[in-house]
């Protein structure tokens, strides 16, 4: 089964595509066995700061039986379409075997089949990296591209009218009586019956042509709908066509920028051959990367599945006396031996993985650090520490044959850092760090300082203008330890600034975005600002105009961890921090002109 989501230009599909403004039409395509346990979030989209072009999309997805969660995202619509389907096959998967567990009945045969089934799994992870030397993690671009027909209907679905006509009148001679005929009156008769049989068929004739009018009419009209109806079907079929021409066009532009080095492109190729890496369901992966392109080093933190999630049953039995089966489970030795060599497989093959499917030479080393979440026992806090640590070279790494190494051994060879035992869960220092610096981040400026009464700020340049949003909100978290960050004005993404706010409750990370208006703000600019607040992981955005903002944008903006502040806002938190200043809109306008 499969579900389709469309968003097309000029229209919100609140529960598909909330946030696409203006966009091409987009499709995506959840295709899964069980779509009724699939819940699917709005398409969000993250714009460039002009607001000219779509930067990333993000889709939220959920399994509601599995409890399981992904928030899904690629800069283009075929590269999502890619990840999902990749994500929606290994939860098919899953929940197919959830099901099978179900259904199986109370009894020895049942126990039976569950202590094979964990047997394997069991078994299977000492199988993770070996998996790899059997596959061919190479992209083939063509598989990205949707190949499909456009599906005409059958058949018009509206019947070809038709009508059959009255029975025609039949002439019915009369019986002459006798002494009808012996006083002459059989002639009178006679006339009088074939003049009502006239008069009836004139009235047939009349009727009838009157029916053959209706006919042709309708046969007119309903042969103009049909040929509407395959109208319609042929414009969107060549609406269907372009934008598959359109997908695969962006699909050969990736391609392009892949073999030319572009550092985005590496990194989503990147990704494209991390997504497709089956684990058999075996954990979610979740990863950041990074590309050094001068280098040509692609640098990955990578999410190690935790000592938890692994397959830990040995066997089942079936208890004759209760009627239930009972789990027996693998040592704790046993477990954590098994962790570490999940995990030094892991790093392995993904290494194995990123340096096999990059076929034009982008990637000359590897930097992986594992990571693992888990909860410390003295704290019972939630915990993320680096648990192990390579760099490697292509050469060094490929003279190796991964079907027959020890995968600590090798891991330790190539110089890699480890804690001598990854189960006890003690942090290391990474080889090399990943730059988690934002490098959006720009000097601030002192605006304030220069200001007067007589200032006008809806007639500042707009970088004044940023650089006084920033320094006032600084100022306002100033007292709770905050911070705040201005952001280059010619970044993507439409953020001008950044608060932290340390407060516990209220505070997280806050987008604020400034706009030196001199009309009204309307609803397109908050909603800009909801997609970047979701995009950038915020808590709550605040955004700052210099005019007032019109209905719709007060309506979008009810109930979302929004706050809009007109002139009159902002010069009353000048005035609180002792700066001076007027908003004059009209001056602001003929200035401008």
């Amino acid at each position: 089964m499969a579900l389709d989501l469309n968003a097309t230009s000029g229209s919100l599909l609140e529960s598909v595509c909330s946030g696409i403004k203006g966009a091409a039409v987009t499709h995506i395509t959840i295709n899964s066995t069980n779509l009724e346990n699939i819940a699917v979030g709005s398409l969000q989209t993250k714009w460039s700061a002009r607001g000219d072009r779509i930067l990333r999309y993000y889709i939220d997805v959920r399994h509601k039986k599995l409890n399981l969660h992904k928030e899904v995202s690629a800069p283009e619509i075929f590269i999502l379409q890619s990840r999902l389907d990749a994500l929606i096959a290994s939860w098919d998967d899953k929940y197919e075997s959830y099901l099978k567990r179900q259904s199986l009945l109370s009894g020895q045969a049942a126990a039976d089949e569950l202590t094979t089934e964990a047997t394997l799994r069991l078994e299977s992870l000492s199988r993770i990296l070996t998996h790899t030397t059997l596959v061919d993690d190479k992209i083939d671009w063509e598989t990205l591209k949707d190949r499909s027909a456009y599906v005409y209907p059958k058949d018009f679905p509206e019947p070809r009218p038709s009508s059959s006509p009255a029975p025609q009148p039949k002439y019915a001679e009369p019986k002459v009586g006798f002494f009808q005929v012996i006083l002459g009156k059989k002639a009178g008769i006679l006339a009088e019956a074939e003049a009502n049989h006239a008069a009836a068929m004139q009235q047939w004739k009349d009727a009838e042509d009157r029916r053959k009018v209706r006919l042709a009419h309708g046969v007119a009209q309903w042969e103009e709908r049909r040929k509407a109806f395959w109208n319609e079907h042929k414009a969107k079929e060549d609406a269907f066509k372009a934008e598959q021409a359109a997908s695969h066009a962006l699909v050969d532009q990736l391609a392009a920028e892949v073999a030319s080095g572009e550092e985005e492109a590496v990194i989503e190729h990147a990704s494209l051959v991390l997504e497709r890496s089956d684990y058999d369901g075996l954990f979610e992966k979740s990863y950041l990367l990074q590309y050094d392109r001068v280098r040509k080093l692609m640098k990955l933190a990578y999410d190690l599945p935790s000592i938890d999630v692994l397959p830990s049953t040995k066997a089942v039995k079936f208890v004759k006396a209760t009627g239930e089966l009972k789990e027996s489970f693998i040592s704790d030795r046993d477990r954590k031996a098994n962790f570490e060599s999940v995990a030094y497989q892991v790093c392995l093959r993904t290494i194995h993985e990123l340096f096999e499917a990059d076929e034009v030479g982008n990637i000359d080393a590897i930097l992986f650090n594992g990571f693992v979440e888990f909860i410390e026992p003295a704290s019972g806090l939630q915990k993320r520490s680096c648990l192990m640590s390579l760099l490697v070279d292509r050469e060094s790494f490929c003279a190796i044959d991964l079907a027959r190494v020890d995968p600590k051994a090798c891991f330790k060879s190539l110089k890699g850092v480890s804690a001598s035992s990854l189960a006890s869960l003690a942090p290391i220092a990474p080889v090399m760090e990943l730059d988690t610096e934002d490098r959006r981040f720009i000097e601030a400026r002192e605006v304030g300082a220069a200001l007067d009464q007589g200032t006008n700020l809806a007639a500042i340049s707009w970088e004044d203008f940023e650089h006084l949003v920033r320094e006032v909100f600084e100022k306002e978290f100033a007292a709770r330890g905050g911070e705040v960050k201005v952001t280059q004005s010619s970044s993507d993404g439409g953020v001008d600034a950044i608060a932290f706010d340390p407060d516990p409750i209220t505070g997280g990370k806050i987008v604020i975005q400034a706009k030196r208006y001199t009309r009204t703000v309307g609803v397109s600019a908050v909603r800009d600002l909801y997609g970047t607040i979701m995009n950038e992981g915020a808590s709550r955005g605040i955004l700052v105009s210099t005019a007032d903002y019109g209905p719709d944008a007060y309506k979008f903006a009810t109930g979302k961890p929004i706050t809009l502040m007109n002139g009159a806002n902002l010069l009353h938190m000048l005035e609180r921090h002792g700066f001076q200043a007027s908003i004059d809109l009209a001056a602001a306008r003929l200035s401008a002109l």
